[in-house]
């Protein structure tokens, strides 16, 4: 079915705190009448997931300052989300523990959408449930670094991390923070830190058949 978009009309800034569901939930694709849903991400996820962020990032995505809070860590429980329509991955973003100057918070990103889907309001969906499911599972504020102009629709500002420092390299008026609660990043002050759980080793295991060098 030809997906038709229309032009983007400003968004309404709003965050419940909905329960924080396992389930997934279904939004409408902005100008059609179809539907995309959100729900958690799977293993089955990994290989779509990892050909989007290549996509939209390139190779040198790895080499960002932001992943190297994300390297060889687990993302934060119930917050890697993925967007699904007709079966296919369209949309993905993930959430992670850190340490904010002396304040728990979460690091999001990285945040990606098929070029497919693009103008089709996936993105927001996806931004809205994740700052939704983390608010419902009690975390208190969400560090990013993007596109300024993009996310102060979510509530995202500057303002909140000009005490704040990255392991790297950041332009200041893309390092962002958004309170799900109020002054959750009052006092907080040096740099971030990953404070996730450590993601298991990958094991590779010879074939049986191999055998051994002389």
């Amino acid at each position: 079915m030809t997906l038709t978009a229309l032009a983007r009309a400003p968004e309404r800034v709003d965050f419940p705190r909905a329960s924080a569901a396992p389930f997934a939930v279904l939004r409408p694709l902005r100008g059609t009448h179809e539907l995309v849903a959100v729900r958690q991400e799977i293993a089955a996820d990994t290989p779509a997931r990892e050909r989007l962020l290549d996509a939209a990032f390139g190779a040198e995505r790895s080499a960002k300052t932001s992943e190297t809070l994300r390297a060889g860590r687990m993302p934060a429980h119930g917050l890697a989300l993925s967007a699904m329509h007709n079966g296919e991955l369209v949309g993905t973003v993930r959430l992670w523990h850190i340490d904010a100057g002396g304040k728990p918070a979460l690091l999001l990103g990285p945040l990606a959408v098929a070029d497919s889907h693009r103008s089709l309001g996936v993105g927001g969906v996806l931004m809205r449930e994740a700052i939704a499911r983390a608010a419902a599972l009690g975390h208190e504020a969400i560090i990013l670094v993007g596109d300024a102009p993009y996310y102060v629709r979510f509530g995202f500002s500057a303002a909140l991390t000009t005490q704040l420092d990255m392991p790297g390299p950041v332009e200041r008026d893309r390092f962002l923070a958004l309170e799900l609660a109020p002054g959750a990043l009052a006092g907080a002050r040096g740099m971030i830190a990953a404070t996730g759980d450590k993601a298991p080793r990958v094991r590779v295991k010879l074939a049986a058949g191999r055998r051994r060098a002389a």
